[in-house]
């Protein structure tokens, strides 16, 4: 009796142990965090994160939005002042990544951003990539300014409730970036 029972103790244990080096079925190219909309973009509110994360990834997808616009701006539009603001853009916001990635990875508890896309931004992407000229300057205008009103209120949030002192930090010190991004963005409404 006690070999029975030894023997399918053991047999159990092989078909636990065989479980855990089993390959995941899903594809590795799929996101497997939580639901993914139509646009295969995560949906934030299905995925439980720390306020760190939920910011960083929001900061992160912030300069994603502003940089991937601004690309298609500065082929885009026909204003030379939405060309040069484009241009400052891509560098500030290039720069911005940047220091967040070092904000995250230093905190007591490494974060590391997550930049996806909101579903909103990626639909004004893909508006942004149906226009061209004077049509393109006006959307692009508009989505800078939402953009980075939206932008200011997370930073201004952050900076003054987060949980993460890099982070908070990060975000003290692009509260005034950002103020002078909204206010370049305002100037070129025609």
């Amino acid at each position: 009796m006690k070999v029975k029972s030894s023997i399918l103790a053991l047999a159990l244990t092989g078909l636990v142990l065989g479980g855990c080096n089993k390959k995941s079925e899903t594809p590795a190219n799929d996101v497997a965090v939580g639901p993914v909309n139509s646009v295969n973009t995560l949906d934030p509110a299905s995925v439980a994160e720390s306020p760190g994360q939920s910011f960083a990834n929001a900061a992160a997808a912030s300069d994603t939005f502003e940089v991937e616009s601004s690309k298609l701006a500065v082929i885009n539009s026909q204003s030379v002042s939405v060309k040069r603001f484009a241009e400052t853009m891509i560098k500030a916001h290039t720069d911005s990544t940047a220091k967040l990635t070092q904000a995250a990875s230093s905190a007591a508890s490494p974060i590391v951003p997550q930049p996806m896309l909101t579903t909103e931004q990626r639909q004004t992407l893909d508006m942004l990539k149906g226009k061209k000229g004077a049509d393109f300057d006006a959307a692009y205008v508009q989505a800078q300014i939402k953009g980075h009103r939206e932008t200011l209120e997370k930073l201004k949030a952050y900076s003054a409730t987060g949980d993460v002192p890099t982070l908070k930090d990060f975000a003290t010190k692009l509260v005034p970036i950002v103020v002078g991004h909204l206010n370049m963005a305002e100037s070129l409404k025609s």
